[in-house]
């Protein structure tokens, strides 16, 4: 079989469709974008959230220029559809990310969602958000398989140099 050479040209599809017209794909990632902002933590389907993250973040990085800068609020007038929201991006999120470079948002994948699509979950959320946290710290214990294996390769290794354990 050979590949033609108009099979590996990406023809400037560079986003997820998302199975809408380019319209209602906008519609959709503006009101993903606007819950994201007001609630700090949704749940969507893993590729509208994935689709989704780069957009918040362009948002989040012109949010703090400030509220004096144009395209700033430019930005926040188009992508948040509940314009009471534009005073919480701006005096609540852009302080809260100003020392950070980037990566203002963690995405977590959870269970399919049940029923007839089985459709990939996941949750996205705002890093430092009030709400309690999804994933536990893990807590280093010596009863760990790895940390067992780890004390006994110690102590095998201080035998052999003839040091006491």
């Amino acid at each position: 079989m050979r590949l033609s050479v108009a099979a590996a040209i990406s023809h400037g599809r560079v986003y997820r469709r998302l199975g809408l017209s380019p319209r209602s794909r906008l519609d959709l990632l503006r009101n993903l974008v606007t819950a994201l902002v007001r609630y700090e933590r949704i749940e969507t389907p893993w590729a509208r959230a994935d689709e989704m993250r780069g957009y918040a973040e362009r948002l989040i990085d012109y949010a703090k220029r400030g509220d004096k800068d144009e395209r700033a609020m430019r930005m926040a007038d188009f992508w948040l559809t509940e314009k009471d929201l534009v005073h919480k991006l701006f005096k609540v999120l852009a302080p809260r990310f100003q020392p950070h470079a980037g990566s203002y948002t963690r995405l977590l994948q959870i269970p399919n969602r049940d029923g007839l699509d089985r459709a990939k979950m996941a949750v996205i959320e705002l890093k430092g958000n009030p709400l309690p946290p999804l994933v536990r710290p893990r807590r280093d214990s010596d009863r760990t398989l790895l940390n067992q294996l780890l004390k006994g390769y110690r102590q095998d290794a201080q035998r052999a140099r003839g040091t006491p354990v």
